[in-house]
């Protein structure tokens, strides 16, 4: 009997396949990549136009061996790996690895793409083959080497005029810098005073509100306006005899709208906020509910791709959540027509469809009882995400009063009132400062021209406070924003950054470390432009260029390639050890008189005497 081999990545993957798929089938695993650049020098020919000189990774050996062997039964052959770039390199380099054809007759080959792993999904994509989309092989391809490229030349590098066993990578690099120049900012922050003043005032029927001085001679007061003690007291004692009246009083409804479904990136910041995984956990365990869960109906995968860019959603999944939307709530809940959203991230490709529930009926109570807790967890905020996307905007009756202060003052106090939860009742999107709710509260019934009693005058000193660290969710964010790497690396590289201690991760918020400073100090001093936000989002720009089949990749190294190796052989020459390690005091030795420097050692940054180079060298 004819046999079709299937190959997949995961072997959790090829069971849930190989069980929709019947007899003819054979699923096996590949177990991800296959091939990869050696780590050491000379990998990449830089002569010959980059040739990469791959080789099978010592674990996937036995795993190619298994496909050989099952090969040699069948047919026809199925490449079913991811449908990224990543997936279009691995179909690519396991044909390469078992010496096959893609042209050949026997096996015939054929390149399959499913966006979830469910029967209807899988029935589609086999029933519509393709050939193997070069141009993403080649894309990856490029990033591969570009990788290679800088990974192998720099870290020496950072080795001689640091220390053995350091690491820089083109994208790592710059997600260490955003770190460091944060952690700059805020040393450099100088906070600035300012005060604000509260009235507690009452209306006729004794019921509350407090505003907040808004206006002096009817213009508006800035921040800064009351910039110190005396001049809040000043203003109290003139505020001390004058009559408070409502002047103004606005009402306005106001809409608003669900966040879009969840792309890799907002999944990762979403579910660090809201159920405190990191992005590495994040893409874990979406792996898993990907890749199929035994439920009470067989092993099926409950949601769609989980690397993917884009916010839009099939009509399917809009249709079926309007109906699980009526069955939970009612018809006002639902929209007469599924919302679409638009992409706001640079770079956005390879669209797809938003991750989502692959049967948004599967309630997450329903599924309970056959998922982890995390699973639970993280399956709760995507179906929950998905399903409010498509729900009825929120309706608030807005009110903001403005209240003269006799003739020179005025205050303004702002509430709302929920007039209808819409998507709300279900899910609020989160904020990088935990502030999830409208912090406005309910104001008293008020008239026009009705006078109000004075309660009480509070003045308040603040200062400014200095740019927040970076969260895991703030850094992923910013890196979408600037549209450096790859939502589905940044989990490697942010762990990359804290297993070379380059950073300290404590209570979800990135610390840089000596190291890291002092490897981020050296890029940007001496490597600027490879630090560069701008330069490094062009270079993704191109390898999406590449993708698209726009440009070829070998003259995009090529570009790359050439003035970075004659920089860094130029700062070899001109950059020493002490230079980068030793940083200069203004502080005097008490047993030498000479001077007190900083260096650099395996635990940081200590003081020493620069005449006493025995004792500014600890840890040989």
């Amino acid at each position: 009997m004819a046999q079709s081999l299937v190959i997949v990545e995961s072997p959790a993957k090829a069971k849930t396949i190989e069980k929709f798929l019947g007899p003819g089938y054979k699923v096996l695993a590949s177990y991800g990549h296959v091939r990869a650049l050696p780590s050491k020098q000379g990998s990449v020919d830089t002569e010959q136009n980059f040739t990469p000189k791959y080789h099978v990774l010592p674990e996937s050996q036995k795993h190619i061996a298994l496909l050989k062997k099952e090969l040699a039964k069948s047919d026809e052959l199925i490449l079913a790996t991811d449908l990224d770039r990543e997936g279009e390199a691995i179909a690519w380099h396991l044909l390469e690895a078992l010496g096959i054809d893609e042209k050949a007759d026997k096996p015939r080959v054929k390149r399959v793409t499913f966006h979830e792993i469910t029967k209807p999904a899988i029935d589609e994509a086999m029933a519509h083959p393709r050939s193997i989309a070069r141009d993403l092989v080649d894309a990856q391809q490029a990033r591969s080497i570009l990788d290679y490229l800088v990974g192998f030349n720099l870290s020496p590098f950072l080795w001689k005029k640091i220390r053995y066993g350091l690491s820089a990578g083109r994208v790592q690099s710059v997600a260490l810098r955003l770190v460091c120049d944060r952690e700059l900012e805020i040393e450099a922050f100088v906070p600035r005073e300012y005060w604000s003043i509260e009235a507690l005032l009452a209306n006729a029927a004794d019921s509350k509100l407090s505003a907040k001085l808004h206006r002096r001679n009817g213009e508006n007061l800035d921040k800064f306006a009351i910039a110190n003690q005396q001049q809040a007291d000043e203003i109290l004692v003139e505020l001390q005899q004058v009559e408070f009246r409502v002047s103004k009083l606005e009402k306005k409804q106001r809409k608003r709208n669900p966040a879009a479904p969840f792309t890799t990136s907002t999944l990762q910041q979403e579910a660090s906020r809201k159920i405190g995984f990191s992005a590495r956990k994040t893409m874990t365990v979406a792996q898993k509910l990907y890749e199929g869960v035994a439920v009470d109906d067989g092993t099926h995968g409950l949601i769609s791709y989980m690397r993917t860019d884009s916010v839009a959603l099939s009509t399917v999944a809009t249709s079926e959540a309007r109906e699980v939307i009526c069955k939970l709530y009612d018809e006002s809940y639902a929209l007469d027509k599924p919302r679409t959203f638009k992409n706001k991230s640079k770079n956005a490709q390879e669209a797809h469809e938003a991750i989502r529930p692959t049967s948004i009926a599967r309630t997450p109570e329903q599924l309970k009882q056959y998922l982890s807790s995390d699973q639970l967890r993280l399956y709760t905020l995507i179906w929950k995400r998905t399903v409010a996307s498509q729900m009825a905007v929120a309706i608030f009756d807005a009110t903001t009063v403005d209240i003269a202060a006799g003739e020179k003052y005025s205050f303004r106090a702002s509430g709302q009132i929920l007039r209808f939860p819409g998507f709300m009742a279900l899910y609020i999107e989160g904020t990088d400062n935990g502030d999830d709710e409208n912090k406005e509260g309910l104001l008293p019934p008020l008239d026009e021209e009705e006078r109000l009693t004075k309660e009480e005058l509070t003045p308040e000193q603040h200062f400014t406070q200095p740019p927040p660290r970076f969260t895991e969710a703030s850094l992923v964010k910013i890196l979408e924003e600037y549209g450096i790497g790859r939502p589905s690396t940044y989990a490697s590289i942010m762990n990359t950054l804290v297993t070379r201690k380059y950073v300290r991760l404590e209570k979800r918020t990135f610390f840089p470390e000596d190291t890291g400073r002092v490897v981020a100090k050296l890029l940007v001093d001496h490597f600027s432009q490879y630090v560069d936000y701008d330069f490094t989002a062009e270079l993704e720009e191109e390898l999406d260029a590449i993708s698209r089949g726009e440009k070829p990749w070998i003259p995009t190294v090529k570009q790359f390639w050439d003035p970075f190796i004659a920089l860094l052989q130029r700062k070899d020459k001109e950059v020493s050890k002490a230079d980068i390690t030793t940083e200069k005091t203004d502080k005097i030795c008490p047993e030498c008189k000479q001077e007190l420097v900083i260096k650099l050692g395996r635990s940081g940054r200590f003081l020493a005497c620069s005449g006493f180079p025995i004792a500014a060298t600890p840890n040989r």
